[in-house]
């Protein structure tokens, strides 16, 4: 198909450069609310054409850098620039981005196709520019044959394609996107999950993306930015942080992991009779007591009627089974094929063992989460 971009027309099915994006550039961003510090001389580079996933638990600063990045809220230091040009006191009507909402936010008197046209609208283009636009973007987002409805005829899904369709119609240099599939169920979200990105990829628009949900991260974003009390624990690739995170904040954000206690000697800890060393991070600075936090699948076991594990759990993932092993007083998750795991039942004695190369480390906490 193909899409109106200004006076041209251009193939919205092709792949356009990387460089058709803008580079946004935070720099040393603060912001308070009384005595909280929302962000705390915060500073990341978002590359053109890139999709930037801001991940953290609620009260971490994220939906505040948004908000900073969108014009809505106001500095109390550093810069917002773009492609150059510094917008920290540029008014938000003039950013010339766009902005998708948790909450859907379109006008309730106005059907799809004005709801997408309205700010085409407020630009004063043509009417003949703006229809056509508005419908060339609801076909874009599946939506060409419900372009005459209103909000409240239409699903929650189709109503956040129609604020999607609505922000990319002005074009925006920068596409922000603040939990816009929260408030939805889990198949229209993993379906929209997927549309959002391939338009994104289509278009190589440059998308900050928030949220708190990892599945969302792992399957969309290009780097995520872990964000913690207002300042980035990682910057990575999703692959990267979820194979090698940098903090144990990262580690409990994104992946399931089990706390291990451990005693820290020589950068190396033992961890069910194993011999391992930490992994370099915030924990190369910890000695004597302290955690080992191991993913599902950093942990191997065998059938052992001496074993220093029993079976407490067996949950159905499908191809994967994960089981709770008790070790001690520790529950640890561990992750095995299906088909093995129909072979091993409740009660059963295991052996379990370490397969990551290293272990990441972190204070040690007062007592150990339940599986």
């Amino acid at each position: 198909m193909t899409l109106v971009k200004g006076d041209s027309v251009i193939n919205a099915d092709a792949t356009p450069p990387a460089s058709s994006g803008a580079r946004v550039t935070l720099e040393n961003l603060v912001r308070t609310f009384g005595k909280v510090r929302a962000l705390d001389n915060l500073s990341l580079t978002i590359e053109p054409g890139e999709f930037m996933a801001l991940l953290g638990p609620s009260g971490c600063g994220k939906t505040t850098a948004l908000r900073v990045l969108a014009g809505f809220e106001q500095l109390d230091g550093g810069r917002v620039v773009v492609d150059g040009q510094d917008l920290s006191d540029v008014n938000a009507r003039k950013r010339d981005m766009g902005m998708v909402f948790q909450s859907y936010s379109l006008f309730p008197n106005m059907n799809a196709l004005d709801n997408v046209a309205f700010g085409l609208r407020m630009r004063r283009q043509s009417a003949v520019v703006r229809r056509r636009k508005a419908t060339e973007l609801l076909e874009m987002v599946g939506l060409a044959d419900q372009s005459a409805k209103y909000p409240h005829q239409m699903s929650g899904g189709q109503q956040q394609r129609v604020a999607l369709a609505r922000a990319l119609a002005i074009e925006p240099r920068v596409l922000l996107l603040d939990e816009p599939l929260s408030a939805l169920d889990a198949m229209v979200r993993a379906e929209l999950r997927e549309q959002i990105r391939s338009l994104q990829q289509r278009l190589a628009i440059t998308t900050v993306f928030v949220t708190h949900d990892q599945e969302e991260v792992l399957s969309m974003a290009d780097r995520v930015c872990v964000m913690s009390q207002g300042k980035i624990e990682q910057v990575a690739s999703p692959a990267e942080l979820y194979a090698r995170p940098a903090t144990a904040t990262v580690t409990q954000l994104v992946g399931i992991s089990s706390r291990v206690p451990v005693t820290i000697s020589n950068h190396e800890v033992v961890v069910f009779a194993q011999r391992c060393p930490v992994r370099s991070g915030e924990g190369e600075s910890l000695t004597g007591e302290a955690d080992v936090l191991l993913r599902p699948e950093d942990i191997a076991i065998e059938l052992d009627p001496d074993g220093s594990g029993f079976v407490t759990r067996k949950s159905f993932l499908g191809a994967m089974t994960r089981l709770v092993v008790q070790v001690g007083e520790v529950p640890v998750r561990v992750d095995v094929r299906s088909e093995r795991a129909a072979e091993i039942e409740l009660g059963q004695r295991v052996r379990p063992s370490i397969i990551a190369r290293d272990v990441l480390v972190a204070a040690r906490v007062g007592s150990t989460p339940q599986a």
